[in-house]
């Protein structure tokens, strides 16, 4: 698999609405932390997250979590 682009070296906190989101996994959306196409031809492909409720996400900026979407502290390790 190749390596993502880190998009930046912490999360995206940011409060958020109910609804579907894709979070942007290759790093190079112009809108981040959400995808807008750039992945096409990279081998990545966005991640669909399903939020039933507001609430606070801590959304990965730099690509590498294990957690997926949600920022594990790895960018610390960058």
């Amino acid at each position: 698999m190749p390596t993502p682009t880190i998009a930046q070296k912490s999360p995206y906190v940011q409060k958020m609405a109910a609804g579907t989101y894709w979070w942007c996994s290759c790093g190079q959306s112009k809108g981040q932390p959400f995808c807008d196409g750039s992945h096409k031809g990279t081998g990545f492909a966005p991640q669909k997250v399903v939020l039933t409720e507001e609430k606070t996400v801590a959304w990965c900026g730099c690509k590498h979590s294990a957690n997926g979407c949600n920022c594990d502290g790895t960018h610390k390790q960058l």
